[in-house]
C-alpha cells in the first residue's frame, strides 16, 4: 500500500488513475487484510521467553484453557459409548458398522496431531485452534439434523474428529512449555477435562433425551461445548518461539529406542483401551438386562472415577516416582481388568469393573501424554514429537473397536473374543513399555523416569 500511495497522482488524473486500478487495489487490499489477520493471530517471537515459569497465573490459566478443550475433545468422545447404544436401536447397521463413527472420531483426534502439533510450533497456534473449534461446533449442530448412517459419519465422526484433532494436540504440547517441575500434574488437570466431559455429556443425553428428542439434545450439547471453548480461546498462549523451519516429521526420533519402543506400546494399549468405553453399554443391556438409564449410568461412573485417577498419577509421578514407573502399573492393570471383564456375569460384578478399569484406564490415559513430554527434551519439538506418537495411537484406535464389533458378531452375540483382544493387547503394550524404560534409564528400580 505504500508503494500506491508514493505513486498516487493528484487532482483529476488521481480519480482517473484510482478507477483504472480499482480491482488490482481490491484485490491487494483483500490479500493485505487476510495476511495481516494471519500474522495477528500467528505466536509473535519472543527471543528468549526464559525456563517455563512452573506456576502463576497465566501458566495455571493455560492449564484451565486446556482443561476445557480435552474436556470437549477427549471428554465428548470418550462418550461414544452412549451413542453406540442409541444407534444401534435406531439404525439398520451391525455394532461393528456402527463403531466406525466413534473409531473415526478418536483417530482424527490423534492422527491430525502430526500436522497440528508441527503447525503450533511453527507459531500458528491460535488459527489451528480457532479452525478446529469451529469444524467441532459445526460437526456437533450437523449431527442434530441427521437421520441416516452416512449422514453421521461424515458430521459427527469426519468433522468433529478432524476439528477435535485440530485442538487436542498443540493444547498437549503447550503444558510442558509452561512447566518443569509440576508438567506431569499440569497436563494431569488438563487430562482431567476428559473425564469432567465424560460425566457432563452423558448425564444431559440421559436426562434431556426421552424429553426434547436427539436433535434438542445434539444442539444442547453444542451450546455447552461453545460456552467452554469461549474462555479457552481467551486464556490459552502460545509461549515457546516459532521454529523457523523442520520437517513435518522427525523422522530421527525414531531412532531413539526408547520412543520407538513408547510409540509401539501406546499402539498396542490403544488397541485396547476404548472398547470397554464404546461397549459397556451395549454389554449391561445385552448380556447383564440392564436399563438403558443404569447402562448409561456405569459409563457416568466409568468417567466419573477418572477426574481423580487423572490428577492423583500425576502429582505422585512429579513428586516420587516419574511418569513412566506409574504408566506401566497403570497398563498392566488395566489389561488384567480386561480378562477379568470375561468373569462378569452379574450387575455388582459389573459396577466393580467399570470402578476399577474406569481408574486404571484413566491413569493410562493422563499418563501418557506427560510420559511422551518427558522423552521430548528440546520443548521447540514438542508439538511435532507428540503428534507423531499421537498419530500412531490414532490408527490403533481407528481400527480396535471395529475389530472387536466383528468379534462380537463372530461370537453370536457374545463378548468373549472382543474381550480377549483387548486383554491380550494391553499386556503387549505394557511389555513395549517395559522395553521402552529399560532403554531410557536401565532396570534399576529405583529410578525416577
Amino acid at each position: 500500500m505504500a508503494a500506491v500511495n508514493a505513486a498516487e497522482p493528484s487532482g483529476k488524473d488521481n480519480a482517473t488513475c484510482a478507477d483504472a486500478h480499482l480491482p488490482p487495489v481490491a484485490a491487494s487490499t483483500t490479500s493485505s487484510f487476510l495476511f495481516t489477520a494471519l500474522v495477528q493471530l500467528r505466536f509473535q517471537p519472543i527471543a528468549d521467553p526464559g525456563p517455563p515459569p512452573d506456576g502463576g497465573i497465566i501458566a495455571w490459566s493455560q492449564v484451565l484453557g486446556a482443561h476445557f478443550t480435552v474436556c470437549n475433545t477427549w471428554g465428548y468422545i470418550t462418550t461414544f459409548g452412549m451413542f453406540q447404544s442409541y444407534y444401534e436401536r435406531t439404525l439398520p447397521q451391525s455394532a461393528s458398522t456402527i463403531s466406525w463413527i466413534g473409531s473415526a472420531q478418536v483417530f482424527l483426534l490423534f492422527f491430525i496431531g502430526t500436522f497440528s502439533g508441527r503447525a503450533a510450533d511453527a507459531g500458528f497456534f491460535r488459527p489451528i485452534w480457532t479452525v478446529g473449534a469451529v469444524l467441532n461446533l459445526v460437526g456437533i449442530f450437523m449431527t442434530s439434523v441427521c437421520d441416516q448412517f452416512w449422514q453421521l459419519f461424515l458430521a459427527q465422526g469426519l468433522c468433529m474428529g478432524l476439528g477435535c484433532g485440530l485442538m487436542f494436540c498443540p493444547v498437549l504440547s503447550l503444558m510442558p512449555t509452561y512447566f518443569a517441575r509440576h508438567r506431569s500434574l499440569a497436563v494431569g488437570l488438563a487430562a482431567t477435562g476428559s473425564a469432567v466431559g465424560g460425566l457432563i455429556f452423558p448425564a444431559v443425553v440421559e436426562r434431556l433425551l426421552p424429553r426434547i428428542g436427539f436433535s434438542w439434545t445434539i444442539r444442547t450439547l453444542g451450546l455447552l461445548t461453545l460456552a467452554m471453548l469461549a474462555p479457552s480461546f481467551i486464556l490459552l498462549k502460545q509461549r515457546i518461539p516459532p521454529r523457523k523451519s523442520s520437517r513435518l516429521v522427525e523422522w530421527n526420533a525414531f531412532q531413539e529406542p526408547a520412543y520407538f519402543a513408547f510409540a509401539l506400546g501406546m499402539f498396542f494399549n490403544f488397541w485396547g483401551l476404548y472398547i470397554a468405553f464404546f461397549y459397556i453399554t451395549s454389554f449391561a443391556r445385552q448380556v447383564i438386562s440392564l436399563s438403558q438409564t443404569s447402562s448409561i449410568n456405569l459409563l457416568l461412573i466409568m468417567n466419573g472415577v477418572g477426574i481423580f485417577a487423572r490428577t492423583v498419577p500425576n502429582f505422585l509421578a512429579d513428586r516420587f516416582t516419574g511418569p513412566v514407573n506409574l504408566l506401566i502399573p497403570s497398563t498392566l492393570l488395566s489389561s488384567v481388568l480386561l480378562l477379568c471383564w470375561i468373569s462378569v456375569t452379574t450387575e455388582p460384578s459389573l459396577y466393580a469393573f467399570v470402578v476399577f478399569y474406569g481408574t486404571f484406564s484413566a491413569a493410562v490415559q493422563s499418563l501418557f501424554p506427560a510420559t511422551l513430554a518427558s522423552l521430548s527434551p528440546d520443548m521447540e519439538k514438542i508439538g511435532v514429537r507428540m503428534g507423531m506418537v499421537l498419530s500412531i495411537v490414532g490408527f490403533a484406535a481407528l481400527t480396535g473397536s471395529p475389530i472387536a464389533g466383528v468379534l462380537v458378531s463372530r461370537g453370536n452375540g457374545g463378548y468373549l473374543y472382543a474381550q480377549i483382544f483387548a486383554g491380550v493387547s494391553m499386556f503387549i503394550g505394557t511389555g513395549m513399555l517395559v522395553i521402552a524404560r529399560g532403554f531410557k534409564a536401565g532396570f534399576k528400580m529405583k529410578v525416577k523416569v
